[in-house]
Formats: structure tokens, C-alpha cells, sequence
């Protein structure tokens, strides 16, 4: 008995195939415009975020080019839309419901880490934002040292799982989706307001107040989602 195999696509997934069913139709050419996000959103009853992320998966499919500020368009499509979506490789969850997991998870860490904070994690949670700023001063990639800050902030509270889980999380923000997502929006150049907010969550963490560093973790991880949803890509 013949049976398929049952997949199970993420909604920006479903969305990038609808969108590259309609150029493989025609009803997009080469060198096309594609309708603006908040048209798009409206017309297919996904949110913005998802439009985004859409968008961003057919650019790594080769089907657009995203000009910033200008808009999207088509390129050639010889190979189509369909194959050239099937041929990427998985491009991770959403980076947008990525964020908002790790607003409930690491939200819940900070207020955790607050109480079972000692002195030598506060002394490593320093020298991670130091590396971070050493990072941008010197021009280098500072991602490592941020994931480092958050994963160290994990560990302070002495659950191993929540550590691991953090780390894991950070995985996802190194895909293609995620990187692409972020060139676009200059997610790099906030870095410095990622430092200031590492520095409030750890200000919060010296008086061990738990609901200060909560709300402050939960706010660096908006400035992220904001600066992601900033403008429009199409």
C-alpha cells in the first residue's frame, strides 16, 4: 500500500509556496513588483511578520531580490518556483515566534536568575558585555558574545535544562532566514543597544529584583522584534 509521507510546513512556508504558485502561473513576471506586505498580509490573512518571513524564504530561493526601501521583485524563474522551494534546505522555525518564545522563556530566566544569582556569575555576565563591545569597537561578529551573555544568564540559575534549552534557541537565530531577515533590517547595527540592554538586565540582577529583570529582558527582546518588523520589505 502506497503511503506519503505527511510534512509538516511552517505558515511562512505555506505562504512562499502560494506566492511562487502565482509566478510559476504567470500572474507575476520577471522583473514584477510584488504587492507591498500590508496589501499582501491583508489579501492572504497572515500577519506582517509572516508576509516578512515569506519573502525572506523566496529571496534565499533565488525567485526575488529584495531592494531595500524599493521593494521585491521577481527574477528568473527557468528553474520554478516550485523546485527551487523544494530544493532549499530547512530554513528553521519562524524567527518571529522564535523571538516571542524566548520573550516567555528567557523573560522567566531573568526573574529566576535574580534570586540564585552569586558573585562570580555577575563577574562572567560582565566580561560577556565587555567582549561584546570589544566585538563592535574591533568590527567583528559580536553574536557569539551575545549568545554567551544569554546562555551564562541561563546557567545562573542552576537548571541545566534551561541553559541547554537557551543555547538551543540561539541555534535557530544563526540560520538562513534569521541572518537574512536580520541584513535586512541592519539587526548588526543595534548592536550597541543590545549592550545597554544586557547592561539593565545585569543592573537588575545586582539588587536581585526579579520583576526588573524580567521586565528588562522582555524589553530587549521587543527592541529585537521591532527592529526585525522596522519598514517595509516589499
Amino acid at each position: 500500500m502506497p503511503f506519503q509521507v505527511v510534512e509538516s510546513q511552517r505558515l511562512y512556508q505555506q505562504v512562499a509556496e502560494q506566492l511562487g504558485g502565482l509566478i510559476d502561473r504567470g500572474e507575476f513576471r520577471e522583473g514584477d513588483r510584488l504587492p507591498p506586505e500590508r496589501e499582501l498580509s491583508k489579501k492572504l490573512g497572515v500577519s506582517r511578520p509572516v508576509v516578512r518571513e515569506a519573502m525572506i524564504a523566496l529571496e534565499i530561493a533565488g525567485l526575488v531580490e529584495v531592494r531595500g526601501g524599493a521593494g521585491a521583485f521577481v527574477r528568473s524563474t527557468r528553474l520554478g518556483a516550485d523546485r527551487a522551494l523544494a530544493a532549499l534546505p530547512d530554513q528553521g522555525p519562524s524567527p518571529f515566534d522564535l523571538i516571542a518564545a524566548r520573550k516567555l522563556l528567557e523573560g522567566e530566566i531573568a526573574f529566576m536568575a535574580a534570586s540564585a544569582i552569586q558573585a562570580d556569575d555577575l563577574k562572567r555576565l560582565e566580561q560577556s558585555i565587555e567582549d561584546m563591545r570589544a566585538d563592535i569597537d574591533a568590527g567583528r561578529d559580536s553574536r557569539p558574545s551575545d549568545r554567551v551573555f544569554h546562555v551564562r544568564l541561563a546557567e545562573a540559575t542552576r537548571n541545566a535544562v534551561l541553559a541547554h534549552l537557551v543555547d538551543g534557541m540561539w541555534t535557530h537565530m544563526l540560520t538562513p532566514i534569521f541572518d537574512t531577515l536580520g541584513r535586512h533590517a541592519n539587526l548588526s547595527g543595534n548592536d550597541r543597544m543590545t549592550v545597554d540592554d544586557h547592561a539593565e538586565i545585569v543592573g537588575a540582577l545586582v539588587r536581585h529584583d526579579g520583576e526588573a529583570a524580567r521586565r528588562a529582558m522582555r524589553e530587549h527582546l521587543e527592541h529585537v522584534e521591532r527592529i526585525l518588523l522596522q519598514g517595509d520589505l516589499t
